[in-house]
């Protein structure tokens, strides 16, 4: 009978565990990466939302009257996002409440709350659905009109702006 040796087969692995290496690196490094970035826009939003918060309240607070202190804040507020590469809508990420019925009377408080969504995990839409994975991050700034601040003046009918205009000793007959 005629019996044959079976021959060992020695498969050379030299190579193979840089091939792992680089294989589970890849497969390590991808979501190490997406963290950090992640976490950067995180502190990003936070940086953002704070800057913006302050501004806002400061414009508003040193604002002459009202209608043009809350666009001032408005106008902050979308800046301060911006530039922390934020586009936003500053009206729906902004919120301001004032203690007061008239937001600047002398040491009225005003508080301004501006929130900034950050993505967290940017998939395409048919595999997060309709609603993304993301962090809402909220900074609220308080501060206090001046003390000696001029309470708002009324606004004048037109009745006082008429006569406002005439001068002492005029009448409305006299030609």
């Amino acid at each position: 009978m005629n019996v044959r040796r079976g021959r060992r087969c020695h498969q050379d692995d030299t190579g193979s565990a840089v091939v792992e290496f680089v294989a589970l690196g890849i497969l390590l490094l991808i979501p190490l990466v997406h963290l950090v970035v992640t976490l950067g826009r995180v502190q990003a939003a936070a940086f953002a939302a704070d800057s913006s918060a302050r501004a806002a309240a400061r414009a508003l607070a040193a604002a002459e009257d009202e209608r043009s202190g809350r666009a001032r804040a408005l106008t902050a507020v979308r800046l301060g996002l911006r530039d922390h590469g934020f586009d936003d809508d500053p009206v729906a990420a902004s919120r301001v409440t004032c203690s007061a019925a008239p937001c600047l009377v002398p040491e009225g408080r005003i508080s301004v709350q501006v929130d900034v969504r950050v993505a967290v995990f940017r998939l395409p839409g048919f595999v997060t659905g309709p609603e993304r994975a993301s962090i809402t991050v909220r900074s609220e700034c308080l501060t206090t009109v001046d003390r000696f601040r001029s309470p708002p003046s009324p606004k004048p009918s037109p009745d006082d702006r008429r006569s406002a205009s005439r001068r002492p000793g005029d009448e409305e007959g006299a030609s």
